[in-house]
C-alpha cells in the first residue's frame, strides 16, 4: 500500500525569546490533531527542537494533500492562539498568512514529505534543527549517501554499490537539478559546498537499485522564510526524513553523519556561524546565544499504518565528545563577535540592519583613486572669485 510520510514543523512562540516552547502550546497542537485528524491520517507524532514544534504523519493521501495541510495549519493556528494569550514571544511568526489556502507551501511552515512503498519493516529517522538553514543538511545527507568513509555499506553492500541520486535546488533563482553518485560526486559537492543557495532536497536510490527501485529516501524541508516574508524573519529550522536499512545507509551510518560538529550558519539572530550540536531531546533548548545550533533524531518504525517508537537516536554517551567539541568550537568563535567569519558575510546579511546601516553612510564614503588617494574635485578658474 502506498504510503505518505510528512513532517510539518513551525514555530509559533516560545519562552523566553527562542529558547523552547511552552507546553500548553505544545498541548493545544497535540489536541487538535489528534481530535481532528481522524479518517485523515493514520498515526502521528508530535515534537519540539527548540522554539518550533514538529508534525510527523503518516497517511494515504499523497504528498502535498489539502486536508493533511490544513490539519496541520490548523493545529499551529490553535497553538498560536494560547501563545498569543501567554504573551510568548513570536506567537505564530512562522505562520506567514491569515487564512489557508489549499497547500502549506509558501505560508511559512517548513514541509519534508515523501511517498514510500513500505517494506516489511520499514525505519527511518526524522532530523530537526533549529537555529539554522537548510543547507545545513548538506553535508550529513551527502556523508550518508556517498561518502564510503561514513557509509561502508556503498562499498559492501551490493543494494547500495551503484549509488543514489541526489535532487538539488537552486533556492536563489527557484531552479533544481538530479545528480548521480558516485559518477557525478565531484558536481554534487561543487554545488552542495555552496549551502545557502544549493541545497539537497531529495534523494532516490537508482532505478535498478534492487529492493527499492527509485524510491524516495530522504527529503527535506527548503522553504526560506526571507524569500517568502520578502524580508529576513529568521533562518529556516529545517527537519528531514532518512530511511535506513534493508538497501539504504544502516542507522548507525546514518548517526555516523553528525559525529562532527560542522559548521552552519544561523545561531543568533540567524546571522551567525557556530557548530551544530547533536543532542537529545531533553537538551534541546536553546540558551547560549540562542542556540548553539542543534540537531535532534527520532527513529520510527511504520507497519500497517502505524508509527512505532521513537527512539531519541541522540540520547546516547556516544555523542558525548561531538557536543564536547561543539562546546570547545563555540567558546573559540564566539570571541571574534561580529566579525567574520563568525558573523555571516554581507550577502547573507540582506534582510537585516546592515544595509540600512550601509545606506546611511553612503553619502560619506568618498571614491578612491588607483594609488588610494581621496579623488579631489577639479577646481576650475570659474570656481575662483
Amino acid at each position: 500500500m502506498k504510503t505518505t510520510i510528512t513532517h510539518i514543523k513551525a514555530d509559533i512562540g516560545s519562552l523566553p525569546g527562542h529558547t523552547t516552547v511552552h507546553e500548553d502550546v505544545v498541548a493545544a497542537v497535540k489536541k487538535h490533531v489528534k481530535e481532528q485528524g481522524e479518517g485523515i491520517i493514520w498515526d502521528h507524532h508530535i515534537s519540539y527542537i527548540g522554539d518550533d514544534i514538529q508534525i510527523t504523519m503518516v497517511h494515504g493521501n499523497g504528498i502535498n494533500a489539502s486536508e493533511v495541510h490544513k490539519l496541520a495549519w490548523d493545529a499551529f493556528k490553535s497553538g498560536t492562539d494560547i501563545a498569543k494569550k501567554l504573551g510568548l514571544y513570536g506567537a505564530g511568526q512562522d505562520l506567514l498568512k491569515d487564512s489557508f489556502s489549499g497547500n502549506i507551501k509558501g505560508m511559512g511552515p517548513g514541509i519534508a514529505e515523501m511517498d514510500i512503498t513500505p517494506r516489511k519493516s520499514e525505519p527511518f529517522i526524522v532530523f530537526m534543527m533549529d537555529k539554522t538553514e537548510p543547507g545545513a543538511f548538506n553535508y550529513p545527507i551527502f556523508r550518508m549517501f556517498a561518502d564510503p568513509f561514513n557509509t561502508p555499506g556503498l562499498v559492501i553492500d551490493q543494494n547500495m554499490h551503484a549509488g543514489f541520486k541526489f535532487e538539488i535546488w537552486d533556492i536563489v533563482k527557484a531552479k533544481s537539478i538530479v545528480l548521480e553518485a558516485p559518477e557525478e560526486m565531484y558536481d554534487i559537492i561543487s554545488l552542495i559546498g555552496t549551502k545557502g543557495r544549493y541545497v539537497i532536497k531529495r534523494v532516490y536510490t537508482r532505478d535498478d537499485h534492487e529492493k527499492l527501485p527509485g524510491e524516495n529516501v530522504a527529503v527535506i524541508t527548503t522553504d526560506k522564510l526571507s524569500f517568502i516574508a520578502g524580508e529576513y524573519v529568521g533562518k529556516d529550522d529545517p527537519a528531514g526524513i532518512v530511511r535506513i536499512q534493508s538497501g539504504l545507509p544502516a542507522s548507525g551510518e546514518v548517526m555516523e553523519a553528525f559525529t562532527h560538529p560542522y559548521l552552519v550558519s544561523g545561531w543568533m539572530r540567524g546571522s551567525f556561524n557556530g557548530p551544530l550540536m547533536p543532542v537529545g531531546l531533553k537538551n534541546s533548548k536553546m540558551s547560549r546565544f540562542d542556540g548553539p545550533p542543534k540537531v535532534a533524531g527520532l527513529g520510527f518504525v511504520y507497519k500497517d499504518k502505524k508509527l512505532n517508537g521513537p527512539v531519541d537516536m541522540f540520547d546516547d554517551p556516544a555523542f558525548d565528545n561531538a557536543r564536547q567539541k561543539a562546546n570547545d568550537v563555540a567558546d573559540y568563535i564566539r570571541r571574534m563577535g561580529p566579525f567574520e567569519p563568525h558573523r555571516l558575510p554581507e550577502e547573507d546579511m540582506e534582510y537585516t540592519t546592515l544595509p540600512k546601516v550601509l545606506e546611511k553612510l553612503s553619502g560619506r564614503f568618498t571614491e578612491l583613486d588607483e594609488t588610494g588617494k581621496t579623488k579631489s574635485k577639479k577646481v576650475s578658474t570659474m570656481d575662483v572669485d
